[in-house]
């Protein structure tokens, strides 16, 4: 059973889909929150599967799904306002936040901002990889990527950049291509997970390294044969990694997948 509803705060219209707790479940909650372009669609059998374990809620981002379009534009940290008073509404103060690609931006600004509400972030195929860093650099990257995935997940991505819609699509690609990740994950105190799929043409191995190494605490997954969207194409593995990550559960699905450690600071 998926609960839906809508929160508007500030002229933002976020879409909350929540999948409730498990009976006999401890594990915390798990937000997803879907990158530039996208929505919750191809979130949603890792969704389907964290379900099983946890509560989990996905996130529709203003303007993106189906959703209205600000008549305005909305910063990182804007988005990230809004964000933070949809995990606040959750009244959970061990939210395992969860971004993928240009999502993973505004889980890391809303962790940053609002931390008592955010026990672990979660990156998957973080953006935006120093190689990169121009539009034109993305397209290339996503047109390879685009070849890796299957015609189901490219079937999903294509339908929802066409609601998302040119104009919203690069109001917003402008902050995602300015946005200083790496700085921001190195500020953040809690723990850190990066994962890509070990064959991402858009959030390289080196980059996701680094933002490892950046962080206080963290760990990297990769999932071997998967692409930028590893989390529709190999749902079981990355859910198996966020579960071992959050819980200290021996992770089933990824035996394969290298698991490092970054240096461990203490958090200033």
């Amino acid at each position: 059973m998926v609960l839906r509803r809508l929160l508007v705060t500030s002229g933002l219209t976020f879409r909350i889909l929540e999948s409730p707790r498990p009976a006999g479940s401890t594990a915390p909650t798990v937000v997803l929150v879907h990158g530039i372009g996208m929505s919750h669609r191809y979130l949603s059998r890792l969704h389907a599967v964290l379900a099983d374990t946890t509560r989990v809620v996905s996130v529709d981002l203003p303007g993106f799904g189906g959703l209205p379009k600000p008549r305005f534009d909305v910063s990182i940290p804007q988005m990230a306002a809004g964000l933070a008073q949809v995990v606040a509404s959750l009244d959970d103060d061990r939210v395992v936040l969860v971004g993928h690609s240009m999502g993973v931006q505004w889980a890391v600004e809303t962790a940053l901002r609002h931390p008592e509400y955010v026990r672990t972030v979660v990156t998957i195929g973080p953006v935006t990889d120093d190689a990169h860093r121009t539009l034109g650099a993305q397209a290339r990257a996503l047109a390879v990527d685009t070849v890796g995935e299957t015609p189901a997940i490219n079937t999903v991505v294509f339908t929802d950049y066409l609601r998302c819609g040119v104009r919203w699509y690069l109001r917003q690609v402008r902050h995602m291509l300015a946005y200083p990740l790496e700085e921001r994950v190195a500020a953040l105190t809690m723990p850190v997970l990066v994962v890509r799929g070990s064959d991402d043409p858009i959030a390289g191995r080196a980059w996701c390294r680094r933002l490892r190494d950046a962080a206080a605490v963290s760990r990297l997954v990769e999932i071997p044969g998967h692409h930028h969207v590893a989390q529709q194409s190999a749902p079981r593995a990355v859910a198996s990694a966020i579960l071992a990550h959050t819980t200290g559960a021996r992770p089933t699905a990824v035996p394969a997948a290298p698991i490092r450690r970054g240096r461990a600071r203490s958090a200033s």
